[in-house]
């Protein structure tokens, strides 16, 4: 009997398969979202408590701690004309994407590699490489989104948004997060062996970053042979646009439009990198 209808059941069997191909081909990369999803309910509370208790402690500590100093000795327009507070929490937000890009770009893509290279077991499936990069952008897209939602919220209730249009300023952020963040996402794909590489780069790469990008003073400050360091860095770019947001502050449209083409030209070139390297690892 199986033999009579090997032929129609194959055919069957067939359709099937195809017909079951179908939706992963299509919607790949927001099963590879859900997966990212679950895999931070692991470390759900971790994600909780930083995205409350960082603005909530740096806004505080500069709110109430160093712009009552500085605001006390400079006046009430300390700094580019307007508080200490509204001048260093655009920076601070700015700094909050990129601390969550540092985390979800690294070693959770280093993971899926190596560690435990579940991407592998996607690829086998009727996902695509390129669908499991879109996928890990979603899901840090979303985690990112929150965060500064949330640290937004802070920011407006200590008072350090005085634009009407300050909310853009969490967009700024979050293409300032997702700028550095596909960068680091395509050198994390080009990873075989961890020798220590992303140690390196949170290190003298991320951590150092804030010191030469405008956050907690003007770029201007610094020494004209240091101030190149600003100009290249993804959160001075992502700062000064968040600033024009938050509180309107001054600089020429042509070098606002610079900081948006930036960002975007990060984005799209480390998305763009970590699609190919991992269509040829997971490809060979």
């Amino acid at each position: 009997m199986s033999t009579v209808h090997s032929a129609g059941g194959t055919g069957t069997v067939a359709e099937q398969a195809i017909a079951g191909a179908v939706r992963p081909r299509r919607w790949g990369s927001w099963y590879v979202a859900e997966h990212r999803f679950r895999v931070m309910r692991s470390y759900a509370q971790t994600v909780v408590v930083t995205a409350i208790g960082n603005p909530l402690i740096y806004l505080y500590a500069m709110g109430v701690g160093l712009a009552t100093l500085v605001d006390g000795n400079l006046g009430p327009e300390a700094v580019d004309g307007v508080s200490y507070l509204a001048f260093v929490a655009p920076a601070l937000l700015a700094s909050a994407a990129i601390s969550v890009a540092s985390e979800e770009f690294s070693y959770p893509v280093m993971l899926g590699f190596k560690w435990n290279p579940v991407f592998y077991g996607m690829n086998a499936s009727p996902i695509q490489p390129g669908q499991i990069i879109n996928g890990i952008v979603i899901s840090v897209t979303v985690r990112m989104f929150v965060t500064l939602g949330i640290y937004f919220g802070f920011m407006l209730l200590f008072g350090a948004v005085p634009s009407p249009i300050g909310f853009l300023a969490a967009f700024a952020a979050l293409l300032t997060g997702l700028g550095l963040g596909a960068l680091l996402m395509g050198y994390t794909a080009t990873i075989i062996d961890d020798n220590g590489q992303l140690v390196m780069v949170m290190r003298f790469i991320i951590l150092p970053m804030t010191l030469f990008s405008g956050t907690f003073f003007p770029l201007s400050v610094l020494p004209i042979y240091l101030q190149w360091i600003g100009w290249i860095s993804p959160l001075w770019h992502g700062t000064e646009l968040a600033r024009v947001f938050a509180y309107g502050a001054s600089e020429p449209i042509w070098l606002t439009v610079v900081h948006v083409l930036y960002l975007s030209a990060l984005l799209f070139t480390g998305w763009t990198w970590a699609r190919r390297v991992t269509v040829r690892r997971l490809n060979k």
